[in-house]
Parts: structure tokens; C-alpha cells; sequence
């Protein structure tokens, strides 16, 4: 039996699942690039044929050639194959409304939008927020000498930062964090989740209309007046809203959870639980290389037969970027001094025109190194509360994060906010 897009025997394709993902994937992909080359056959969920693309120089081109590789997803060939209950389809669904899917000059004015909303966000204001938000969750667990920073820290902070900077009361942020990490969970709880969320965006915006602030959704808003009639719906703004929140809570909670993991169990990073703000911004951006939260995003589309890494890919054939393997392609990385000096050349944010804007990126930034930094500052012995060897990850091809960390330390007082450190 032969895959209908690649042509090849469905049983050289790789699963895309399994608890290798979670456990060695660097290995993994080691093996894929040995067997299949810079560009792997994979089968998603329900045996859907897919490329994983690992090489780094091959996802360089994928990324910077929108024309031949483009986001619409409307282009690919398997959607007659592609059942209604397909649990990949809020990942990768017709006509989707957001910029995700959005190509061409459009897409191109809706990036420019958002970039101009995250770039009025006052920096400072930023911090102090991050600042403030953590303090608040570490002061629910500091005098026990015991938590679990992943549950109730790193899962909690960068939602409500986001939710702050939106435009949302702050009464809001406990309600919107239980709805993405319901949406994150996928269970039950997922569908609730996703509609807490829409509510929310669009009852944001209605309010927005009649008293615009100094926020992210004001700023989007502002932007849709100046188009005198051709700028976007509120829909469309809510959707990228959503977008741009799910998109810069999970990675970054995942940014948080392994850097202090690294940082914990290295001791390299020693030297940052007394105080050495260098060492975190380096632990943060090995990080970004080595154990990068987003490992694989969905897709790519194929707009006419092409080739790619030595394959024949067929016009309407899907792409898989694989952001955590290119980062460890032997071609670029032999000799591992891309780990020094800030080195920022991975693809831990994406390229191309559909990269994560340069401002989100500065966000995300500032919350993960704030996060990380207060705690530190509070918490200044804090050690792993279990062995190393003991720590586990989601079961996940697409994003790499600690289910838990536990952690001990020694009960310190709670503070007002900032006024202890």
C-alpha cells in the first residue's frame, strides 16, 4: 500500500504521536534524518500523510517562499479524506478567520496591525505588570516551602499579563486562565473553554468601541477606523485577539517551565539562583534552541508539484515545520556556538512573513525573564523537589513543555507586591 500524497509505503511514514516525542526527541529526529533525509513522510492523526520538514536550510526555504509553500489551507489534497470529528481540525480547518490563514496583501495588512498594537504596549508598563502578577501567584505558595511551578505559576502568569495588556478588567484574568488551559487540556472542557474565550474577545471589543483605552485591543481597533471601510471585522479582530493569546500563553508558560528546569538541574545556571541575571537571559536562550516550546507547526501548503530536500512534493501536499529539529541540524550546528553569544538564529519563533511578530516576541520575552527573575528573587534556594530523572512532558509532536515541576524551598513571608525585593 502506497500513501496518496507521497507515494512512498505508508509504513516507512513515521507516526506523528507517541511518547518518544516527549521523552527523546531529539533522538528521534536524529533517526528520521537518517532514515528519510531532511525531509521526513509522517502520518498524522487517522493515518493522514503529511511532510515533517527537519533540515534546517529546507525550512529556511519553506518559511521565505510563500508562493510555492503558502498558509491556505484550502490547498490540500487530503481534505476529501479528512472525517468531520478529525481532532486536528481546530488546528488545521477550512476558512479559518484568523490571520493564521490569512495570505496575500491581507495577511500582510493584518500583521502590520498587530505589530502596531504590540508595539505601543509602554514596555516599562509591561514589566511592572509581570512584576505584579508574580508576586501576586508566588505570594499564594511562598510560605509553604512546596509547589508546583508549572500548576501554579508558569500555567498562570502569562495569560494574565496578556489579559492586562488587552484591554481586560483584572477581575477577568482568573476566568480567562482557566479557559485557556481548559482549551490547552483538549478534554471535555476544551469546547467551554474556546467559547469562554470568543465571549470574552467580543465583549472586549463592544466595550472597546464606546471606551477605547491605552491597550492592545483599542490599538487593533484604531487601526480598523483608519481603513475608512476596507479594514477588518470585529470578528476578524477577535480572532486574532485569540490567536495572538493562546499563541503567547503556552509557549511562553512552556519558556518558563524549561528554562528553570535547565536552570535547576544544570550547573552551568548555578550561579542564577543567587542573583546572576546573565546566566537567565543564557538559560533562556539555549532554551530557545535545545528544548524550544513550539516543536512543530501545522502547515504549509504545496501550490504546484515542486522539490524539497531531494522529495517530490505534489501540488497540495502538507508541510509540517519542524522548528525543534532544524534548530538541531548537524549542518548548522557543528560545533554548538550557536548557543553563545545570544545566538538568535533559531527558529524557535517561526520566519518568514508568517513568523511571530518581532513585537510578540519582545512580549513573550519580558514576561518569561520577569517571571523567572521574581521568583528567583523570592525565592532565592529554590531546588527540585523530586529527582530529575522524575520530570515528565506532555506526550506532544507540536509543543514541548513539563507537566510538573515541583519544587522546594525555604517559607518566606508574603510580600506587598514588590516592596520586599
Amino acid at each position: 500500500m502506497t500513501c496518496p500524497v507521497t507515494g512512498a509505503a505508508t509504513g516507512a511514514a513515521v507516526p506523528l504521536s507517541g511518547p518518544r516525542f516527549a521523552t527523546e526527541p531529539a533522538q528521534l529526529y536524529r533517526e528520521m534524518r537518517r532514515d528519510h533525509g531532511s525531509v521526513a513522510p509522517v502520518l498524522l492523526d487517522g493515518g493522514v500523510p503529511a511532510w515533517l520538514v527537519l533540515g534546517y536550510r529546507e525550512l529556511h526555504q519553506v518559511t521565505g517562499d510563500p508562493m510555492l509553500f503558502s498558509r491556505d489551507s484550502e490547498l490540500w489534497n487530503q481534505w476529501p479524506n479528512i472525517p468531520a470529528d478529525w481532532p486536528l481540525l481546530p488546528m488545521i480547518g477550512h476558512k479559518q478567520p484568523s490571520i493564521l490563514y490569512t495570505v496575500g496583501e491581507r495577511h500582510t495588512r493584518r500583521a502590520a496591525m498587530i505589530a502596531h498594537a504590540l508595539e505601543a504596549v509602554d514596555p516599562f508598563e509591561l514589566k511592572a505588570y509581570a512584576e505584579q502578577f508574580a508576586d501576586e501567584l508566588i505570594d499564594t505558595f511562598c510560605g509553604k516551602g512546596v509547589t508546583d511551578i508549572i500548576a501554579d505559576y508558569a500555567m498562570l502568569l502569562p495569560v494574565r499579563v496578556l489579559a492586562r495588556i488587552y484591554g481586560f478588567a483584572d477581575e477577568q484574568g482568573p476566568g480567562l486562565v482557566t479557559a485557556m488551559n481548559d482549551m490547552i487540556d483538549g478534554r471535555e472542557r476544551a469546547l467551554a473553554g474556546q467559547q469562554h474565550l470568543a465571549s470574552s474577545m467580543f465583549a472586549l471589543l463592544a466595550d472597546k468601541h464606546v471606551r477605547p483605552g491605552q491597550d492592545v485591543a483599542s490599538y487593533m481597533l484604531e487601526t480598523q477606523l483608519a481603513e475608512d471601510g476596507s479594514g477588518f471585522t470585529d470578528e476578524e479582530i477577535a480572532q486574532d485577539l485569540m490567536v495572538m493569546m493562546a499563541a503567547g500563553h503556552q509557549p511562553t508558560a512552556d519558556w518558563i517551565g524549561n528554562s528553570l528546569r535547565l536552570m535547576l538541574t544544570d550547573d552551568r545556571f548555578a550561579a542564577s539562583l543567587f542573583g546572576g541575571r546573565h546566566s537567565v537571559a543564557e538559560a533562556m536562550n539555549e532554551v530557545l534552541w535545545e528544548d524550544t516550546p513550539t516543536q512543530t507547526v501545522a502547515g504549509r501548503w504545496a501550490s504546484r508539484d515542486t522539490q524539497l530536500g531531494g522529495r517530490r512534493i505534489n501540488s497540495g501536499d502538507l508541510l509540517l515545520l519542524g522548528l525543534g529539529a532544524a534548530n538541531a541540524d548537524p549542518q548548522v550546528r557543528t560545533d554548538g556556538s550557536a548557543l553563545t553569544g545570544g545566538n538568535s538564529a533559531h527558529f524557535a519563533f517561526g520566519h518568514g512573513e508568517h513568523r511571530c511578530p518581532f513585537p510578540a516576541q519582545e512580549v513573550a520575552e519580558v514576561i518569561a525573564r520577569t517571571g523567572i527573575e521574581v521568583l528567583l528573587d523570592r525565592l532565592p534556594d529554590l531546588d527540585l523537589a523530586v529527582p530529575a530523572t522524575d520530570l515528565t512532558r506532555r506526550p506532544s509532536p507540536w509543543l514541548r513543555g513539563l507537566t510538573d515541576l515541583p519544587v522546594r524551598f525555604t517559607p518566606t513571608p508574603t510580600s506587598a507586591f514588590g516592596d520586599s525585593r
